[in-house]
């Protein structure tokens, strides 16, 4: 549980900035990275634009309420209460004018502010390992530290190394003070022995495939396995045991079959029940497409998106089926539909089933904002309604990009977000590779009280996928310009200078669990999904947005 004892935060904005240009031809021009700034009482902000046309004899002037308040370049302003104050810049030169509005906040306090990613969903470690919890705090004042397990300080630093001899579920908490308050998380560590510490996970229970294609059954985040043995059974009979924990199920009869996988260790045993059902053959259920077909999307099936600064922005989606209406309105009047941090995701379908033309022909099209400096890469996945029940619930297949297979892809990227405890913070997120973070809250940009998607209930959940490497990088060198790289093709959102048909994509391209070529003939389902997981500075998250989707058969 969170509990914050003050509820003012400010942040101190200061650009170092000047003229750019001096052309006495030319009016002046005002350049702000941002209009709104905040400050507490008592606490001096300074704003200080970039200009350009500002040669010698430029003037400057700053009102407030119509007073004058200030004749230089830059405002350096204190407020003694709170309150938002709205400040006019005129800049004027024998050309012309120019004007800009800014808004200073001035909050009562600044109380620290806890960030430790992974602590509403709490702790394992196992006995006699090393669990350091190093929290971010926020603050611009100096700060103590209080760390507790089970009621009793145990520590005053700022990083604090959890002792793990002894095992079992230990209450711990943390709480930081400055001047103006203070800012407290509790949250759980279990310390397992290596009998409780096995653990997986299975990302479905039930599967389905056509006859005559084979499925990669698996379990996923496997931890603590020490010298464990994995035996898989069908319909009662054993037909594999090792160390390897995946299996390939290829049965071509038709029906329901019954698959067990059990782990055993020195320590411990775990099992598992999976159903897979054998459906008829690829075409059974084909819906051609006819005089009264729609070349675009008849329907959002899910729209699952990540934490971002656009979610929740301008609209209210209390359900998950008010969530998809929302971006299946979108989609329909041409607007962009952001699918947040890395792994969020929208299904769509058609009212036909999309056919494949074979090798290299285009087949889709997905369009999304990206341009030349911007590339939010999404990955394309696509499915048949193999069991004729017109629901998105079976195999999917990637589309198959540049990047797919080399080593700094990372298949099975699985990310847990967790909701704030408060309006107006970060989302902190931790990831199945032990990495950790937030995605930011932009106050400057986006103020709604939340970017963690109201309609999903839960404090926490998890999206896996295929994440693509970082490529967002600052050329600026001081966070000014962050650049999105491009990927060369495959890939929704992403703009590429030397690929003409960067949105247009081919259903020969979808691979099936080893890589080799799925042998698709038509979908009648695609998944978009973000494919990064990058932040630059004050433009927030790197988060795939999408405008349309269509069958480029139809007109």
């Amino acid at each position: 549980m969170r509990k914050i004892f003050s509820a003012f935060i400010f942040s101190i904005v200061l650009f170092f900035t000047g003229c750019r240009e001096q052309r006495s031809s030319l009016p002046p021009v005002i350049l702000l990275e941002q209009q709104i700034y905040e400050t507490a009482v008592n606490e001096p902000v300074t704003v200080t634009p970039e200009y350009e046309n500002c040669p010698d004899g430029t003037v400057y002037l700053w009102t407030l309420n119509g007073e004058a308040v200030s004749q230089e370049p830059s405002l350096t302003f204190s407020g003694d209460e709170p309150g938002s104050f709205y400040f006019l810049l005129t800049v004027s030169n024998q050309a012309g004018e120019d004007r800009a509005e800014i808004r200073i906040d001035v909050y009562g306090q600044n109380p620290p502010v806890i960030s430790l990613p992974g602590a509403i969903g709490g702790f394992s470690v196992l006995q006699d390992s090393i669990l350091v919890l190093a929290p971010e705090v926020s603050s611009v004042l100096p700060v103590t530290y209080s760390w507790t397990v089970d009621g009793k300080e145990v520590s005053t630093d700022s990083v604090f190394t959890f002792p793990t001899e002894e095992t079992g579920m230990f209450d711990a908490g943390l709480r930081v003070v400055n001047r103006d308050g203070a800012d407290e998380i509790e949250f759980t560590v279990e310390v397992l022995s290596p009998g409780e510490a096995f653990s997986w996970t299975f990302d479905r229970t039930e599967y389905g495939i056509c006859t005559g294609r084979s499925l990669m059954l698996r379990p996923l985040d496997i931890k603590y396995p020490f010298d464990a043995v994995y035996i898989w059974s069908v319909d009662g009979n054993e037909v594999q045991s090792g160390q390897t924990p995946e299996y390939v199920f290829d049965l071509a009869a038709e029906g329901s079959h019954t698959v067990n996988v059990t782990m055993r260790n020195s320590y411990t045993t775990a099992s598992q029940d999976l159903t897979v059902a054998v459906l008829p053959a690829e075409g059974t259920y084909f819906r051609p497409a006819d005089g009264f077909s729609n070349a675009f999307i008849s329907r959002v099936f899910e729209y699952t998106p990540a934490p971002g600064q656009f979610i929740n922005e301008g609209y209210t989606a209390a359900t998950p089926a008010e969530a998809c209406d929302y971006a299946f309105q979108r989609l329909s009047e041409g607007q962009f539909v952001s699918l947040g941090a890395f792994g969020g995701y929208i299904v769509v379908g058609f009212d036909h089933s999309v056919e494949s033309d074979g090798e290299g022909a285009l087949d889709l099209q997905i369009t999304g904002n990206a341009h030349s400096s911007s590339s939010e890469p999404g990955i394309i996945w696509v499915s048949q309604d193999e069991n004729g029940n017109g629901l998105p619930d079976e195999t999917w297949y990637e589309l198959r990009g540049s990047e797919y297979g080399k080593p700094e892809t990372w298949q099975d990227y699985a990310v847990t977000y967790y909701r704030p405890s408060g309006p107006g913070m970060s989302v902190e997120w931790t990831d199945n590779r032990g990495n950790s973070g937030t995605v930011d809250y932009l106050k400057a940009f986006h103020r709604q009280d939340s970017y963690y998607p109201a309609w999903i209930t839960a404090d926490s959940y998890t999206l896996r996928g295929t994440r693509l490497q970082d490529r967002l990088v600052d050329e600026s060198g001081n966070g000014s310009l962050w650049v999105g790289h491009p990927f060369d093709w495959g890939y929704a959102d992403n703009w590429s200078a030397t690929d003409p048909d960067i949105d247009k994509f081919s259903i020969s391209d979808a691979v099936r669990w080893d890589g080799e070529p799925a042998g698709l003939k038509y979908i009648d389902f695609v998944k978009i999904q973000c494919g990064v997981q990058a932040k630059g500075g004050s433009t927030g998250e790197q988060s795939t947005e999408l405008t349309l989707i269509r069958d480029l058969h139809i007109d």
